[in-house]
């Protein structure tokens, strides 16, 4: 989001400089601009090649596209010209966790997810075989994409994170399950339950894990920095991502929970609130939004405390400012058009001039 604030900023001080060497700083913070667009543009044409290979729309025709909105979620997370490569990995992710999550929310039986959901925890391609037609494409997918991030680890960096990698899948997989089990039990949890395994399930944790392995890839480390990085994101990470995973889950409640309740997704945070307390909507809504405040105070204090890599407390950062941008005006993922659309012209098609 940090390059439509520049933007933004670029417009107005054009309109507003006087001086010669303030003309010569918006000329170039406009060359900077239209420079880092283009390396966008063309991480996006790589990306649709990619997307229309998989052909996800002729046996899930259910699940949403939405390509570019999911492109622009990573460019919130890591804008910077010279990571490329993990943009266009984040947004595979992207896309893929949001295909499963449509399978899980919308379309799949019970025993039909439960067959995934092994399938996923076995990390095997034998599994496919147990699995109906529909998930097939989508399993294979998911392997490809997961075995390339780790055979890039194990030739860059001589990290074996097929184990990270497997865990974050299968728990994510396992988050989504609960909440089916939940829809069909027709069961609303109480909120800190709900928030217990939703953290989880806004993909938050899978996400900066794989960004973190996809951002050393353009970074030269030796055997023992690889280690130590390993280590540090097993063990400081905790915290950091939490908060940022819960933000990210609750600005998302806000934006979208009244779209995805009408379409047959379990309870969201603000009806969780509502029924364990038994307050108006309205009221739920205030609590939340008080929830995201204090959220963002320990994030900021694990920020500053976790002993993690300042690109990787970026990343995480980033990751719940670009929720609050996106979900300000209601889903801005799942129904694309107003601000969202305005958004995706402003960075990645229209030039400044």
């Amino acid at each position: 989001m940090v390059r439509l604030e520049a933007r933004n900023f670029i417009n107005v001080c054009g309109k507003e400089h006087t001086k010669k060497s303030s003309s010569i700083l918006v000329e170039l913070a406009m060359l900077d601009f239209n420079i880092v667009q283009s390396v966008h543009q063309r991480d996006l044409q790589e990306l649709s090649r990619w997307w229309r290979d998989l052909a996800f729309e002729e046996e899930l025709c259910f699940a949403r596209d939405r390509l570019v909105e999911n492109f622009m979620w990573t460019v919130g997370i890591i804008y910077k010209p010279g990571f490329s490569k993990c943009r266009i990995g984040l947004t595979k992710l992207i896309s893929i966790l949001m295909v499963i999550d449509d399978i899980y929310d919308v379309y799949g039986s019970l025993d039909e997810l439960e067959l995934f959901t092994n399938a996923v925890d076995r990390w095997d391609i034998k599994a496919v075989e147990e699995l109906p037609n529909y998930m097939k494409s989508c399993y294979l997918a998911l392997l490809n994409f997961g075995n390339g991030i780790i055979y890039d680890a194990q030739r860059d960096h001589v990290l074996n994170i097929l184990p990270n990698v497997k865990k974050e899948w299968a728990r994510l997989c396992r988050a989504y399950m609960m909440e089916a089990r939940w829809f069909y039990k027709g069961y609303t949890p109480g909120l800190e339950e709900y928030l217990g395994n939703a953290w989880i399930s806004v993909g938050g944790p899978a996400a900066m894990v794989h960004a973190y392995f996809m951002q050393l890839q353009g970074r030269t480390l030796s055997a023992d920095e690889s280690l130590d990085c390993l280590k540090a994101l097993n063990y400081g990470s905790g915290d950091l991502f939490y908060w940022a995973s819960i933000i990210t889950r609750l600005t998302d409640d806000l934006g979208t929970s009244q779209a995805e309740m009408e379409r047959g997704d379990v309870p969201k945070s603000i009806q969780c609130y509502m029924n364990e307390k038994g307050v108006p909507e309205g009221e739920a809504r205030e609590h939340i939004e008080g929830l995201v405040r204090d959220s963002w105070k320990k994030l900021n204090e694990c920020a500053q405390s976790c002993g993690l890599p300042r690109w990787v407390v970026d990343m995480a950062l980033n990751m719940a400012r670009t929720s609050q941008c996106i979900f300000h005006h209601g889903d801005g993922i799942g129904t694309p058009g107003g601000v969202t659309k305005d958004r995706v012209v402003s960075l990645f098609i229209e030039p400044l001039s």
